[in-house]
């Protein structure tokens, strides 16, 4: 088999796709011209003290204390609730045995579960105001600043 060098179908040329819309280019009319130097940007001195909000260790040491606070309140009231139901299935003997005159120690530990809900919700309030509660408030009169700061300095 030899080469044909004659085109069965005409070859066309490659060229770049077309722009519909000019560009125009930013480099000045003279290149040889001496380029402006771009003026820098005014920067604002640091008057903050702190950092922004969003880098904040103190919404770390928040949700950490929340997370503390969680798990206070929610180990007391299921903890006693599955001792109280191993209790049951495990040891219904124990669970059987007479307090007082037909009272079973079963239903005792079972109406003594109200008790040590009331006693979690009190937890729950107690390290809430005790840990949360401050962070929180610290946290918020910081951005009140930080919101003012911004806003005065525009």
């Amino acid at each position: 088999m030899s080469y044909d060098s004659s085109p069965s179908y005409p070859v066309q040329p490659h060229h770049p796709p077309h722009n519909s819309s000019p560009s125009y280019s930013t480099e000045p009319t003279y290149p040889w011209a001496p380029r402006q130097p771009e003026p820098e940007p005014a920067r604002q001195p640091n008057r903050h003290r702190h950092t922004a909000l969003g880098h904040h260790s103190d919404l770390r040491v928040l949700r950490t204390a929340y997370r503390w606070q969680r798990r206070v309140a929610t180990l007391t009231a299921l903890g006693y609730f599955t001792l109280f139901l191993v209790l049951s299935a495990w040891a219904p003997s124990f669970m059987t045995r007479e307090v007082a005159d037909g009272l079973p120690l079963g239903l005792l530990l079972g109406l003594f579960q109200m008790p040590v809900t009331c006693v979690a919700i009190a937890l729950y309030e107690y390290t809430a105001r005790r840990g949360v509660d401050p962070i929180a408030e610290r946290i918020r009169k910081q951005t009140e600043l930080d919101t003012k700061r911004a806003g005065a300095g525009r």
